[in-house]
């Protein structure tokens, strides 16, 4: 197969290819982004592998980066944007379950895209658009399915992460595993105890961001890899709702995550269930709110205070939640309006301090505090105008 057009982010990186070639060796376009070309997706990142070795990368080009030279991976600033350039390698050992033990330089292409996890990320792109496929890999994108190179096994237990790579990889493509490849997925699915929580935590993110996550989540529950998973082992009935949900997409993190917690009726509280996975503090504030609007929202009892107290942020992720776990229609547009009228979105926009206050009579102390807090809910629920005059005249009166 033979490519006539590059995609801009192809065409920007050709002369490094091109330079490449000119010194005597092998340059080409791999893995992901000649994927999501062919597929018709934004690419994200160009890779370039090279039966150069780093040494002779560097004698090709005149600004390089070592990013991961022990790796073969050089990075090159040539041309105005950086692009990494990895030689040719060989990969064994495997101790760790993910990062190989000894890394081999070699020469060969089909040696290098041996070593690569999935058939469709094991394609190659000349700078002249052929496109080279030793591992039928064209044939499983046109039929839409994963399926490990050579024997699922091995791939797996060089690396267990490729698992959940598996799982997110259908959830983001909408494509199937094989069931081969699935038959290893649950067969190595402890493996994935190994890895650390963090790069576990990545992949299962993104598999809740894909465009068809009833896909991935349906693979992750049958081949097991649910259970080696934080506080998962027990959830298989929470996580088959959350297949089972409709296909709207979720676009970040805070809101996948609150709605895995709204359907896991038997984790920790939330805070502790996102530690466990190592979620950023930020997150962990964003569902917990959300849990505490979400009831709120869905019986529609939800009042100014509430709104005013989960925020913007909050009320939007929370609004996401509720229209997926809902049969009903969630009145969006009223919630949003409902908030955007509020007088004060937040405390320091009250017309009112505790400076003014103690200008007036008032005391340093609990006391003054208690007030403004009373003023500041007098405000948000509309018994009051933010007006500093009527503030103080309510406050002098109590």
């Amino acid at each position: 197969m033979k490519v006539t057009t590059f995609a801009p982010e192809f065409e920007a990186a050709l002369p490094i290819l091109k330079q490449i070639e000119a010194a005597g060796f092998e340059a080409y376009f791999v893995g992901g982004s000649v994927r999501d070309y062919l597929l018709g997706l934004p690419i994200h990142d160009v890779d370039i592998a090279t039966s150069a070795y780093p040494a002779e990368v560097k004698q090709i080009f005149k600004r390089t980066v070592d990013t991961g030279i022990q790796h073969g991976t050089v990075m090159i600033l040539d041309h105005g944007t950086g692009y990494e350039v990895t030689t040719f390698r060989t990969e064994s050992g495997y101790q760790d379950f993910r990062r190989p033990d000894s890394v081999t330089f070699v020469r060969s292409l089909a040696e290098d895209l041996q070593r690569r996890d999935f058939t469709i990320n094991a394609l190659a792109m000349r700078a002249d658009g052929e496109i080279i496929d030793l591992f039928d890999g064209l044939t499983d994108l046109k039929a839409q399915q994963i399926r490990a190179v050579g024997k699922a096994d091995e791939r797996f237990h060089e690396d267990a992460l490729r698992m959940m790579r598996a799982v997110r990889f259908e959830s983001q493509l909408g494509f199937a595993v094989t069931p081969e490849t699935q038959t290893a997925i649950a067969k190595h699915a402890e493996l994935l105890t190994k890895i650390a929580v963090e790069r576990i935590h990545v992949e299962f993110v993104k598999l809740l961001q894909g465009t068809q996550r009833q896909n991935g989540l349906r693979t992750f529950l049958k081949t097991g890899l649910y259970q080696y998973c934080p506080a998962f082992a027990t959830e298989a009935a929470g996580l088959a709702k959350l297949a089972a949900l409709p296909a709207q997409q979720i676009h970040d993190e805070d809101t996948a995550w609150l709605l895995v917690n709204a359907l896991l009726s038997k984790t920790p509280a939330a805070g502790k269930l996102l530690k466990r996975w190592k979620s950023a503090n930020d997150v962990i504030d964003a569902v917990k709110a959300g849990l505490g609007l979400l009831p709120a929202i869905l019986d529609q009892s939800a009042d100014q205070w509430a709104l005013y107290q989960a925020g913007q942020h909050v009320l939007d992720i929370t609004l996401v939640v509720a229209q997926l776990m809902t049969s009903e229609s969630v009145a969006v547009d009223q919630w949003q309006a409902k908030y955007a009228a509020l007088q004060i979105k937040q405390k320091a926009e009250l017309a009112i301090n505790g400076q003014v206050l103690m200008q007036n009579g008032y005391q340093p102390g609990p006391q003054l505090g208690k007030m403004l807090a009373q003023l500041e809910k007098a405000v948000v629920l509309d018994q009051l105008p933010n007006d500093q005059a009527q503030l103080l005249q309510s406050a002098a009166q109590n």
